[in-house]
This record gives C-alpha cells, structure tokens and sequence, in this order.
C-alpha cells in the first residue's frame, strides 16, 4: 500500500470562480460556474499530477464526489518552479462549496497530495 505525503512547496490557489448562465445546464442543476485553478509547484523535486478528488456539499447538505485520472485531460508534469493553470465548470442547484485535492509523484516515485482550497459557488437570486 502506497503512503501519501503532502509535498510542501506544492500547493494549489483558486483564481477564479465565476457564474456563466449561458453554458449548458440540467435542469436541477441550472446555475452553472467556471472556475480558474493553479497548481504550483515551489518545491525542490519534480511533481507530475496523476489525479484529482473534488468534493462538491450544497445547501440542502447533498454531495458530490468527483474523482479521476490527470487534470482536464492531462498529465502535468511539473519541474520546480513551475505551474499549471486551467478551467474547468460545475453546475449547481443551491449554494454549494467544493474542495478537494490533486495527487501525483515525485521523480523519484514518492507519492503525494496537495489540497485545493475550499471554494464558493453562490447560486444567484431570482426575482419571483
């Protein structure tokens, strides 16, 4: 079994969340957001990212796990000092906050994580 270490030096910030009404939405799920994340690597060893774990909890007290292999498709491998930024989108019913992680491995094959913070998503309101 394979130990997961916090890499220090790696860590994620959220640049943006911004709601988009025009994107493609479901029904019980209408108010749709993109959000904007960078994955930087301040670290002293190279990272390539293999993975990701979003949870998503809503106002009703619902959640949502969203797990998968690399980052909007890719495998970012990232020497020290670099970053990798990306957007991706969420659609919501209620209020909802998403957190989560990204995990991948050194160069020399230590597993490790690092957090993405805690993020809003605040469904707009509607006149009646």
């Amino acid at each position: 079994m394979s130990v997961l270490t916090e890499l220090a030096g790696l860590h994620v910030t959220v640049d943006r969340v911004l709601h988009v009404p025009h994107l493609e939405a479901p029904p019980e799920r209408p108010h749709p957001f993109v959000y904007f994340i960078t994955i930087h690597n301040d670290s002293e060893t190279e990272v390539t990212i293999r993975g990701r774990k979003w949870v998503v909890a809503d106002a009703e007290g619902h959640r949502v796990v969203v797990e998968g292999d690399g980052v909007v498709g890719k495998f970012p491998h990232l020497q020290p000092g670099q970053q990798f930024t990306y957007n991706s989108y969420h659609t919501i019913g209620s209020d909802s906050v998403a957190e989560g992680a990204f995990f991948g491995v050194t160069d020399s094959g230590e597993m490790v994580f690092t957090r993405i913070p805690q993020f809003e998503m605040r469904a707009p309101v509607t006149s009646a």
